[in-house]
């Protein structure tokens, strides 16, 4: 009886040994996610980004969820505002960081009755994706089918108008609001000849005049460039950065390609938007990052000489900004050499 229970013990205590060995590893591993250099406690300031944050305290920026603690007394701790301090924690052996905020006491006087409302921090640079989704969009199958309209004349038969010129559009315009001028760019296509999506290019911005029938004047109130026969008027978007958007790997073991530069251009580099073949269909949202991976050299094998494939290189990573069904539009967050139109990405590693 002894005996078995020394060895029952001994069990026991080789279980507890190897449960704890297995913590103290599992806490290491997640402290090195963490870099050297960062503080204890930072507080932000105008111009920072999500991305950035995320970037100060960690080697991975789409690690940032599994380390964010909410604060339940701030009604909304994922939006974050200047002035507020981030503080790098130990929670029980594990790293996490919180968010702390000084509530503004105002004093209000006959002169001041309102307090200006601050802005959260954005997830990336607005200042590029701003401008980028006002004039970008991906529309499913034949974009003449979803369109209210198309351009059928200038005035006094211009065959190109522009800021300030009349036109005439042949469909159904609404008379109280202004609408958009598209002309369709790209047309996406995956390897197998299924149909991703075409690109839709913004070329101006009108206003509904008169109609007679199906025929409708609008007035041209700007454009970027000339707007010609068979453009598209559609109704105009007023897209913006979501405030959940956070840096995050995808759930799901993803990959795909970057298939387009919007703009034509080849060769990319950092803070370029890019168009990969991955969408809501896959399970991708805004906030998603991914790596980007270049296929390695082909080299001959000094034994048989056959082609051989070198496995393929890390050369970036980038985060979704706007997903659609079957695409999305990304930033390129990082670039460690020239990326190209065919490169790899796939879910970062955990």
């Amino acid at each position: 009886m002894g005996a078995r229970q020394h060895r029952h013990r001994a069990v026991v205590g080789g279980w507890l040994i190897g449960v704890m060995c297995l913590l103290i590893t599992l806490d290491a591993s997640a402290w090195e996610r963490v870099r050297d250099s960062a503080p204890e406690r930072y507080t932000v300031v105008t111009g920072d980004t999500l991305w950035d944050l995320a970037g100060r305290f960690l080697h991975a920026p789409w690690h940032w969820p599994e380390l964010w603690q909410t604060n339940p007394d701030i009604d909304n701790p994922h939006l974050i505002y200047p002035g507020d301090v981030i503080t790098l924690s130990d929670c029980q052996g594990a790293p996490c960081l919180s968010l702390s905020r000084e509530q503004q006491v105002v004093k209000l006087s006959p002169q001041m009755r309102t307090v200006p409302r601050r802005e959260a921090i954005s997830p990336i640079d607005a200042s590029v994706i701003q401008p980028f989704l006002r004039d970008h969009r991906i529309v499913n199958g034949d974009p003449a089918d979803g369109a209210l309209a198309y351009v059928v004349a200038g005035n006094q038969g211009r065959l190109i108008s522009g800021a300030g010129d009349s036109l005439y559009v042949r469909g159904q315009v609404p008379t109280q609001t202004n609408l958009g001028i598209y002309r369709p760019a790209e047309a996406y296509v995956a390897d197998d000849g299924t149909a991703l999506g075409t690109e839709l290019i913004k070329i101006g911005e009108a206003r509904y005049v008169r109609a007679e029938e199906d025929i409708a004047q609008l007035e041209v109130l700007s454009a970027h460039q000339e707007v010609r026969n068979n453009d598209l008027v559609l109704p105009l978007e007023t897209p913006r950065l979501s405030d959940e958007m956070v840096p995050r790997a995808p759930r799901n073991e993803l990959s795909g390609a970057l298939i387009g530069v919007p703009g034509g251009v080849r060769f990319i580099g950092r803070l370029q938007v890019v168009t990969i073949d991955l969408g809501t269909l896959d399970g991708v949202q805004a906030g998603h990052v991914f790596q980007i991976a270049q296929q390695g050299e082909v080299v001959s094998d000094p034994r048989s000489q056959a082609p051989l494939t070198l496995p393929s290189e890390v050369a970036g990573t980038l985060m979704v900004f706007k997903p659609y069904d079957r695409v999305s539009y990304a930033l390129v967050m990082e670039a460690s050499t020239v990326l190209e139109v065919g490169d790899q990405v796939r879910t970062p590693p955990r």
